[in-house]
């Protein structure tokens, strides 16, 4: 596979799964412990280049946050990488935008289980009219010209990234970190 395209990751669809035996929750069969693995593991450079075309083509995000008191929320949102950040937007009364203080982490996740992207940063509130014009256009063409910065009771959040880490599987674990303190280790 070319090096500068983001390699496939697996799916469900593609994973055999064992049959397994309902009464002992176990694998059945003679071939019990040769279950398919994962793909290869992948250089550093290339996680790093399969996480930045997801966080450039990808739309969908989850965002945990935590309330002053340690209350977690953990919500899906849409999202744009713009200017090297998450920018999110949601109504200001929820527990998410809420959350989001000076001091506070916000941590995003793209992916599913086998293609898991981790990021960690300090976020910030953006009045809608104080965000710049054109990442505000730019998320509202992202997104089908849907623009919050219309709609008093919606607010924009901006992640800054300061960890970041990937990984599809057990054998690329070792090498999952990509970032950190806000610098690409690759």
């Amino acid at each position: 596979m070319n090096e500068t395209q983001p390699t496939p990751a697996p799916t469900p669809t593609n994973l055999q799964q064992p049959e397994r035996d309902p009464a002992r929750g176990r694998s059945t069969g003679p071939d019990r412990g040769e279950r398919p693995g994962p793909p290869p593991a992948r250089a550093a450079g290339q996680r790093k280049r399969d996480t930045l075309a997801r966080l450039t083509d990808d739309t969908d995000a989850w965002v945990a946050t935590a309330s002053a008191a340690g209350r977690p929320t953990l919500v899906p949102l849409w999202f744009l990488w713009d200017r090297d950040t998450l920018l999110m937007a949601t109504r200001r009364t929820n527990p998410t935008a809420r959350n989001v203080t000076p001091a506070g982490t916000m941590v995003v996740t793209l992916g599913h289980t086998r293609d898991v992207v981790l990021i960690e940063g300090p976020a910030r509130v953006v009045e809608g009219g104080a965000l710049e014009a054109d990442s505000g256009d730019a998320f509202a063409a992202r997104f089908d010209g849907w623009d919050p910065r219309t709609t008093p009771s919606w607010v924009f959040l901006r992640c800054a990234p300061q960890a970041v880490k990937a990984w599809r599987g057990v054998n690329e674990q070792a090498g999952r970190e990509l970032m950190r303190d806000g610098r690409w280790l690759v």
